[in-house]
């Protein structure tokens, strides 16, 4: 990908003698059907890549990959398999271990002939078998097939295994992270002591005290906050730019469910940015019954390195467990999730990658920085500009920097995809899977970190959407917490006492801010207007009615501190008049807070999907204006694809 201009093509094969390499032995199979000059293109960005000259063909849309297997394998003398028409029962895996086979481009198989190894020929792979093309040293009985071939047909044999496990691996293997239904235990001693505790909390001893906890709580929250803009943002880390032949291969994932109108965006936000295509798996996980986005796609043509992958229709229907579904098939060392809507700053997998090499192998995560584009849609999404300034560009990173977990965003997260499969990938069953796979990649040792590249993303702009994005987030931080405090002396042990008390106060701490603001305004509001503001001499209750009331102005005031510094280093300080208008936002946070209690009862396990496409304006219309022809789709457009033999009949 890249801007065009940046990349290798042809004509600088031709004009750089200095470039000339020895002939690339897995391109020997199609020397006699490519000018030569494609052929030097091929090899010269091959070796600049650190890759096999045959992925810079495939990248570059000159030749499919049925092309160049099927050429490959008549060169060996190979039969070249089409696995993907087989039935299951031709291969003699078990369906787990068969998903596991993908990663490694290998399966055996056994008809009424022989038994054969099916292999796919890519990378070192492809090179050392066209080095011993023709030795006594060439592996017996072996097949070629392409990877999308070998994909199809594991998804086909092994599609209720690949269901089953992306929606109860973490159920079963490590039902403590898990938020799924537990066994149903009896509900009348909750009811016993729900009814126990109505009479207890109305002495006023009792609702005082209570009343003071929540509100110290509450404080606590208010205080990390204030902590967060207290301290100086950190000095700008220099990452060093590794060149392309360095980079590893990225896989990155995008879940769709009802997504039409966003594909062509989405397409052209992936394809401007600045990667090596062949050194890039983009995955389009897809939902059985969303044909509209599948047709939306189709008419995009998409060729490497995107591959479609339908979600089977087993368990719940979130995101996380169609990110599930596509983690056996992630072949990149680093894993990014985006989603529809997203459009990342074109550098920032490399970024990632910088970050990743200067953290060190426990470093599991980075997290991009959410910014919302369509600011000037309305009142909402200008408060929600301000929410996401403030939590990404300051609240999160100052976590970072002390070294405590994160609650990821749900967008945007960067990960080893060794330690992501470590910890179980995610919670098919969590609302908000980013925050609790955060937490769970603290307490198994791993660590987190923010790098300083953007993310633009759509936000909702009609309350009824709002409420129920809202209503989901807080569900699923309920979840979270619950979770995560199922052993709290484990949890403690885990994650350090830090680590403990921010999960209670960023986790459990938001909801409960949420939750507590209304019956805080609402005592204080009451004794307002029924004796004015108490005297000193009132004693308890002037104490009462101070805290309270100083309770919701702190609330505020960090709120607003917290917004008014993360637009300031966004430079968007022109939205700051949005936050006079904070009482009202909380009383909405404080609605979907309640409204996601009630539904964590009624409907735990519902994902509310967020619409996309129906922003009017954009703060990146420079995006919108960018050459079409820019990134990997210039790439292809500046080589014109030479004649080659039509495949072999099937």
């Amino acid at each position: 990908m890249g801007n065009r201009g940046e990349r290798p093509r042809v004509r600088d094969a031709l004009a750089d003698p200095a470039g000339a390499v020895s002939p690339c032995p897995e391109l020997d199979c199609v020397r006699d059907r490519l000018p030569p000059v494609v052929l030097a293109f091929a090899e010269q960005r091959a070796r600049s890549l650190g890759v096999t000259a045959d992925r810079v063909l495939v990248a570059a849309g000159l030749l499919t990959d049925d092309d160049y297997g099927r050429a490959f394998a008549r060169k060996l003398g190979l039969p070249f398999e089409p696995i993907d028409w087989r039935p299951r029962s031709a291969c003699p895996l078990a369906d787990d271990r068969l998903i596991e086979a993908v990663a490694a481009g290998m399966v055996p198989i056994d008809d009424a002939r022989e038994s054969a190894v099916v292999v796919v020929p890519q990378g070192a792979a492809a090179r050392r078998l066209a080095e011993l093309a023709g030795t006594p040293a060439q592996p017996p009985n072996l097949r070629l097939t392409t990877g999308e071939r070998l994909r199809r047909f594991v998804q086909r044999g092994a599609g209720a295994a690949l269901g089953t496990r992306a929606a109860f691996a973490l159920v079963h293997e490590r039902p403590a992270f898990s938020a799924a239904p537990k066994r149903p235990r009896s509900v009348w001693p909750v009811l016993a002591l729900a009814a126990g505790a109505v009479p207890v909390l109305a002495w006023p001893g009792v609702a005082t005290a209570l009343g003071i906890a929540l509100a110290a709580l509450f404080l606590a929250w208010t205080a990390l906050r204030i902590a967060a803009v207290a301290m100086p943002p950190g000095s700008p880390v220099r990452l060093a730019r590794l060149q392309d032949g360095a980079l590893p291969l990225y896989t990155i994932v995008v879940a769709l469910y009802r997504e039409a109108a966003t594909v062509p965006q989405l397409v052209r936000a992936l394809d401007a940015l600045d990667y090596p295509p062949e050194k890039l798996q983009i995955v389009l996980v897809l939902e059985a019954d969303d044909a509209a986005t599948r047709e939306a796609l189709e008419a995009q043509r998409l060729g490497p390195p995107y591959e479609i992958l339908i979600a089977p229709d087993i368990g719940p229907r979130t995101k996380p467990k169609a990110l599930n579904a596509a983690l056996p098939f992630a072949r990149g060392h680093l894993l990014a999730v985006f989603d529809a809507e997203d459009r990342p700053e074109s550098d920032q997998l490399r970024r990632a990658v910088a970050a990743f090499a200067a953290g060190g192998d426990r470093l599991a995560c980075v997290q991009a920085r959410l910014t919302i584009d369509n600011t000037r849609d309305g009142v909402l999404t200008a408060l929600f500009t301000a929410e996401y300034a403030g939590l990404f560009d300051v609240f999160l990173p100052v976590l970072a920097r002390l070294r405590l977990p994160l609650p990821l965003g749900g967008s945007s997260n960067h990960f080893r995809t060794t330690a992501l499969r470590a910890v179980g990938g995610w919670d098919a069953f969590n609302l908000t899977e980013d925050a609790d796979l955060g937490m769970r990649l603290a307490r198994h040792g791993f660590g987190t970190d923010v790098i300083a590249s953007t993310t633009h993303e759509e936000a909702p702009a009609r309350l009824t959407p709002w409420l129920r994005q809202r209503t989901r987030w807080f569900q699923g931080w309920i979840q979270t917490w619950l979770v995560h405090m199922r052993a709290p002396r484990r949890t403690l042990r885990e994650l350090g006492p830090a680590g403990f008390v921010t999960l209670q106060l960023v986790v459990g701490g938001t909801v409960l801010a949420a939750l507590v603001h209304p019956l805080f305004a609402a005592v204080l509001i009451a004794k307002l207007a029924t004796a004015g503001w108490p005297r000193l001499s009132d004693g308890a209750e002037a104490a009462l009615v101070t805290l309270f009331g100083g309770t919701c102005v702190a609330g505020y005031a960090a709120s607003v501190l917290l917004g008014l510094v993360g637009l300031a280093r966004r430079r968007l300080l022109s939205v700051a008049p949005v936050l006079l208008l904070m009482p009202l936002h909380w009383l909405l946070l404080a609605a979907a807070a309640w409204r996601a209690l009630i539904k964590l009862f009624r409907d735990p396990y519902r994902w509310d999907k967020t619409e996309h496409g129906l922003a009017r304006t954009s703060r990146t219309t420079t995006w919108r204006q960018r050459d079409a022809g820019s990134g990997m789709r210039g790439v292809r457009s500046g080589l014109k694809k030479p004649e080659v033999e039509p495949a072999i009949s099937q």
